[in-house]
């Protein structure tokens, strides 16, 4: 997976401090899909046992019937906080977000692809 270098251009601070976070095949219960007016399709609110609720991306989600589901791969919905002038690097882009790491502190999380601009490297 090719990693992008990007520079934030608008702060992001997560909403959510206790990220839902999945292993391979746990099993879910898909609600609502997101609605907003970010351009954040394919995000859907799912609940596992003993986690608070949080969005999944389509892409990770297989259904099994219904609304009853299993994780395709491990994932986490952490989302990395950051400041304007901070750069990143980004390895994943799903649905209007990016999986960044802050080389300046080691931390890493989703931030969303319109905080972000990338940079030639």
């Amino acid at each position: 997976m090719r990693t992008k270098r990007y520079l934030v251009t608008q702060n992001h601070i997560s909403e959510y401090p206790e990220p839902i976070t999945l292993t391979k095949g746990a099993p879910l219960i898909v609600g609502e899909q997101y609605q907003g007016s970010e351009g954040w399709q394919g995000w859907f609110f799912c609940t596992t046992p003993g986690q608070e609720s949080g969005w999944v991306p389509a892409q990770i989600i297989e259904i099994i019937n219904g609304n009853t589901a299993r994780a395709r791969e491990d994932y986490t919905a952490r989302e990395l906080n950051v400041q304007k002038g901070d750069l990143l690097l980004g390895s994943r882009v799903l649905n209007g977000w990016v999986w960044c790491e802050n080389p300046a502190n080691s931390e890493s999380g989703w931030v969303p692809l319109s905080n972000l601009q990338e940079v030639n490297q």
